[in-house]
């Protein structure tokens, strides 16, 4: 069986062991490592790319470069590596700043063992996870944001309707037979045009504006 590489920054070293012997316990992942901080994980990245892991489990404050920034910089320079908060904090403000600078996901440390693997799992085959809680903080961020009109053409619109489902990006690629690159493309050009940075970003705008309903 295939195992999804995950990575945990968090600068309480007990805590971080005891996440990373409970992730190992799930079938579908293993933990390649974990860091302090921020700027350890930067410099891991930097040195091989053995070191660059499929999901970061990342906490938010931290010494030297906390999780904000370091989610904003693993978005802007890995936007292959997922990443999903694991924090004690709990205010909206802090939530919605790491889903605009990249986070595919929001769990507090308190979460049971099973939704945790279940979140992962999320993360690994669908790109994104999201409790009842973060959609909700979401759908206000997105009605205090998109106030103008967008205009979004055909293929936009159906491949934003694909991207609210559980397929991949491939398989929707193979659905609207177009290639992987195309469909990259489509994916980038709608970030850019709703400004969001994420799928999870997507799927709300499409809630929002009755493009999906779920």
């Amino acid at each position: 069986m295939i195992k999804y590489s995950v990575v945990i920054v968090d600068d309480h070293t007990l805590l971080s062991q005891a996440i990373a012997t409970m992730v190992n316990t799930f079938s579908k992942f293993k933990v390649l490592y974990t860091c302090k901080n921020g700027q350890e994980l930067v410099e891991k990245f930097s040195t091989s790319a053995k070191y660059i892991p499929d999901i970061v489990l990342m906490d938010i404050n931290m010494p030297l470069m906390n999780g904000i920034e370091t989610t904003d910089w693993i978005t802007k320079n890995h936007e292959t590596v997922n990443v999903m908060a694991l924090s004690v904090e709990d205010e909206d403000t802090t939530i919605l700043k790491m889903l605009k600078v990249g986070a595919i996901g929001y769990l507090l440390k308190d979460t049971e063992k099973s939704v945790l693997e279940n979140a992962l799992i999320e993360i690994a085959e669908n790109g994104f996870y999201h409790t009842k809680t973060v959609t909700n903080l979401l759908m206000k961020s997105l009605s205090d944001n998109y106030s103008e009109e967008i205009t979004l053409k055909e293929r936009e619109v159906t491949f934003m309707k694909h991207a609210c489902s559980e397929m991949t990006y491939k398989e929707i690629a193979d659905v609207m037979c177009l290639s992987p690159k195309t469909i990259d493309g489509y994916r980038d050009v709608l970030f850019t045009k709703l400004n969001v940075k994420n799928r999870v970003g997507l799927v709300m705008y499409a809630i929002k504006n009755k493009i999906y309903t779920p």
